[in-house]
């Protein structure tokens, strides 16, 4: 059993259509294998052109994990590989290596050379060698007087606008960034909100410049000094921007983490956004933006005790 695509965030839609594949596997006996691809096939087709990305591929194999799947399998996406024709692809992937018995994929699905092959060629490729295809329908809902189809190209138009909560909805967890926790200028804990700044991957999907509540966790397994435990949940009053009131150009991820005092300095860290408090502002006096800081810790307190 496989099901193949990018699963960029791994979002409701491909939700169902893993779930579909772990169904269907488990009723035939066979392990389920979800195939993905490293790096981005637009980057590989349009060179320049990789979109943001709104989940690691570490963070894939262990959300489809819980799902059931048995198989993570990273295909590498090279320039020869974009060159297989539909034909190879399903001769030489699918039935050589894999052995499929049923492919799961999106009605949208396409392969191969210049995508040139879709779902129909391959439910012909199924009766040739033997496998079953199913096209799945694309998971929509109404949402704010229009109907929307769950994809990660609208999560990111969500996350690029600082609608999280949206992005959430369609996600169906709150959108993650991951990072090292890495030194900047200390300016924080001289205003008497330490942050830890957090230095996400290339590519990563970052948030509308603003202050927003979220859940900060500290990834791993190894000793802290201080009061954070790896692996638990902590609330976060987090500032994506570049610190106008400083007259910043370097755009930076910056979580103040409640009620610790945790060194978090090298830590590999997970921000979860749930909700945005406010955007980015210029504030004329320091004084101000500390007052700011206060109410915007108060407000990400009130919105995360409610989750």
């Amino acid at each position: 059993m496989v099901t193949i695509g990018v699963f960029d965030g791994v979002h409701r839609g491909h939700q169902e259509l893993i779930n579909h594949a772990v169904k269907a596997g488990r009723s035939r006996g066979v392990p389920t294998v979800l195939m993905t691809f490293d790096p981005h096939p637009m980057e590989v087709v349009f060179p320049g052109s990789h979109p943001a990305q709104l989940t690691t591929l570490a963070r894939r194999a262990e959300l489809v994990e819980e799902m059931g799947i048995d198989v993570f399998l990273v295909m590498p996406f090279t320039p020869d590989f974009m060159k297989l024709t539909p034909e190879r692809y399903i001769h030489e992937l699918l039935v050589e290596r894999l052995h499929v018995v049923e492919v799961v994929v999106g009605e949208n699905f396409t392969f191969g050379k210049k995508a040139q092959g879709n779902v129909n060629l391959l439910r012909k490729a199924g009766e040739r060698f033997g496998f079953a295809v199913e096209g799945m329908t694309l998971v929509s809902e109404h949402h704010r007087d229009e109907t929307v189809t769950f994809s990660s190209t609208y999560i990111r138009s969500c996350v690029d606008a600082g609608d999280v909560v949206a992005a959430s909805e369609a996600l169906g967890r709150p959108h993650r960034v991951e990072g090292v926790v890495v030194r900047g200028d200390g300016r924080g804990k001289v205003l008497g909100f330490p942050t830890a700044n957090v230095a996400p991957p290339m590519y990563s999907a970052i948030p509308a410049d603003g202050v927003y509540a979220a859940w900060f966790t500290v990834l791993g397994h190894g000793p802290i000094a201080g009061s954070v435990v790896p692996g638990e949940r902590y609330q976060a009053a987090v500032s994506v921007g570049t610190n106008p009131t400083f007259s910043g150009r370097t755009r930076t991820v910056e979580a103040f983490v409640l009620d610790t005092s945790a060194d978090l300095y090298g830590q590999h860290v997970a921000v979860d956004f749930v909700a945005r408090i406010r955007g980015q502002e210029k504030f004329a006096k320091v004084e101000d933006l500390v007052t700011a800081m206060g109410a915007d810790t108060e407000r990400a307190r009130a919105i995360l005790a409610t989750q």
